[in-house]
C-alpha cells in the first residue's frame, strides 16, 4: 500500500490540486493531506496505518459512524439485484415515503444525485413557479457550485452579487442578491428594492459552510413572513442539517414551514444522493407534469436508496438526538474550558451533533464575524490535534460532525486531545 505522501505526489500529476474537492488539499491549514484506506465507527484508517478519531464524518452523512453494519448489509442486499436500472424501482418509493413522513412540509419529493443538484433544481423550480428571475441568498451560506449560487456579496447589503468563481457569467450573478445572515433590515430593504422580482430566498437555516452558525431568535420566522408577504418561495437548504439536527431537520426544531427543502448527506447513507421537495402545487411544476425540466440517469439509484433507507430507519429506531447533543455539549465544554485556562478567546457554537471552533472574542452570528476568527491559530490547533489522532475539518470555516459511534472512549479521548491542542498554542 502506497503512503499518503506517495499517493498525493501521484495525484498531483493527474488531478487538479491532487484532490477531487478543494478543501481536501489542506490549503487552508497547510501541510500534505492524508489518504484514507478504510473507515469504521468513529475512526479513519489512513494509508499510512494511522487511526484517527474523525469529526468530519464524510462531511455529514455518517451520523451512525462509518461502515455501519446495517447500512453495509442493505447495500450488499441491493447489489445482488443490480447497480442501476434506468427505470423506477421500489427503493425510491420507500425513500419518498420515509422523507415525507419525517419532514411534514414535504408533500412530494424528487430524488437526484447530490446536494448541488438539489439546490440548483430547487432554484430553477422556484423561478419557474413564480415566473420571477431574482433570488436572495446569504453571505457564507454555500448551496453547491451551480452558477446562480457561487456568488459573493458586493460592497453593500443590497449590492447584486459578483461571481465567486471564474467561469460564472456576470449576467448570472446580477440575478442573485446577497445579504448578510441574521440581518432582518437588509432582507426588508432587498424586497423593497426589488418589488415583484424575487422568486425565492434560499438559506441554510443553521449555517454549516462558514463554520456552524445559529440564527438569532425569531430570524427564521421573519424570513418566512417576508417571503409570504412578497410572494416569494422560502427554500431551506437542509443538505447538512436534515435528519441531523432533528428527525425533521431545523424546520422541526424551529417550527418553520418552508415551501421547498433541499436534502442530501444522510439520505444516501454514505453514497451520492440528493433530494428536493415541498408543497405539492410547486413540485407539480416539475416535468413530466409541468414546464420545469429536471432529470438524472442515476436519480433514485437502488444502491444509494437502500443505504439511505437503512440510515433513516436506524434514526427512527434509535432516536439518538438527545445523546448526540450531550456529546456535542461535552466537546464544546472541553474546548471552552481549555481556552479559558489558556487565556485564549474562543467561540464554540454547537447544536446537537454539529459544532465549530472559532478563535475569536466576537460572538459568531454571520459571515463577517466568522472571519474575525484567527485562521492561522486554527491551523496550528488543527495540526496539533491531527498529530494526536483527532481529525477536524481542515479549514477554520467548516462545521464538525459527531456520530453515535463517538460515544464512550472516542469522545473522551477527543476532548482530551482538543484540550491539549489548545494548551500547546
Amino acid at each position: 500500500m502506497s503512503s499518503s505522501s506517495d499517493l498525493f505526489a501521484r495525484a498531483l500529476q493527474l488531478i487538479p490540486g491532487g484532490v477531487n474537492s478543494p478543501v481536501r488539499a489542506f490549503r487552508s491549514v497547510g501541510g500534505t493531506p492524508f489518504f484514507t484506506k478504510e473507515a469504521r465507527g468513529a475512526t479513519l484508517i489512513t494509508a499510512d496505518g494511522r487511526e484517527l478519531i474523525d469529526f468530519v464524518g464524510t462531511w455529514g452523512p455518517a451520523i451512525h459512524g462509518h461502515n455501519h453494519p446495517r447500512i453495509k448489509a442493505a447495500i450488499a442486499a441491493a447489489l445482488e439485484h443490480g447497480t442501476s436500472f434506468g427505470t423506477p424501482n421500489p427503493y425510491e418509493v420507500e425513500m419518498a415515503e420515509l422523507i415525507v413522513r419525517f419532514v411534514p412540509s414535504i408533500k412530494k419529493v424528487r430524488m437526484c444525485n447530490s446536494g448541488t443538484e438539489a439546490t440548483m433544481s430547487a432554484i430553477r423550480l422556484a423561478r419557474g413557479f413564480t415566473k420571477r428571475d431574482k433570488i436572495i441568498k446569504f453571505s457564507g451560506c454555500y448551496h453547491g457550485h451551480s452558477d446562480s449560487l457561487l456568488i459573493k456579496a458586493g460592497s453593500g447589503a443590497l449590492t447584486h452579487g459578483n461571481p465567486d468563481s471564474a467561469g460564472v457569467p456576470v449576467a448570472f450573478a446580477q440575478e442573485t442578491v446577497v445579504l448578510p445572515y441574521n440581518d432582518v433590515p437588509a432582507l426588508t430593504a432587498a424586497f423593497a428594492a426589488n418589488p415583484g422580482k424575487i422568486a425565492c430566498v434560499i438559506v441554510e437555516p443553521y449555517c454549516g459552510n462558514v463554520g456552524f452558525i445559529m440564527p438569532d431568535a425569531g430570524y427564521l420566522a421573519q424570513l418566512r413572513a417576508a417571503c409570504t408577504a412578497n410572494g416569494a418561495l422560502l427554500i431551506f437548504d437542509e443538505v447538512m442539517t436534515g435528519f441531523r439536527i432533528a428527525k425533521g431537520g431545523v424546520q422541526e426544531r424551529e417550527n418553520i414551514v418552508p415551501d421547498l427543502t433541499c436534502l442530501g448527506k444522510i439520505i444516501g447513507g454514505g453514497l451520492p444522493v440528493g433530494a428536493f421537495g415541498g408543497r405539492a402545487d410547486v413540485m407539480d411544476y416539475l416535468a413530466p407534469l409541468g414546464p420545469v425540466y429536471q432529470a438524472g440517469t442515476l436519480s433514485g439509484n437502488p444502491l444509494a436508496m437502500a443505504a439511505g433507507i437503512a440510515s433513516l430507519r436506524l434514526l427512527e429506531e434509535l432516536n439518538p438526538y438527545a445523546r448526540l447533543d450531550q456529546l456535542g455539549r461535552q466537546l464544546s465544554a472541553a474546548v471552552l474550558a481549555a481556552a479559558k485556562a489558556k487565556g485564549l478567546p474562543a467561540q464554540v457554537p454547537q447544536c446537537g451533533s454539529m459544532f465549530s471552533i472559532f478563535f475569536t472574542a466576537t460572538p459568531v452570528r454571520d459571515y463577517a464575524t466568522a472571519l474575525t476568527g484567527d485562521a492561522k491559530l486554527f491551523a496550528r490547533f488543527f495540526h496539533a490535534c491531527l498529530a494526536q489522532g483527532v481529525y477536524l475539518a481542515p479549514s477554520a470555516y467548516e462545521a464538525g460532525f459527531i456520530s453515535t459511534a463517538h460515544e464512550g472512549a472516542a469522545i473522551d479521548r477527543a476532548c482530551e486531545v482538543l484540550a491539549n491542542g489548545i494548551k500547546g498554542l
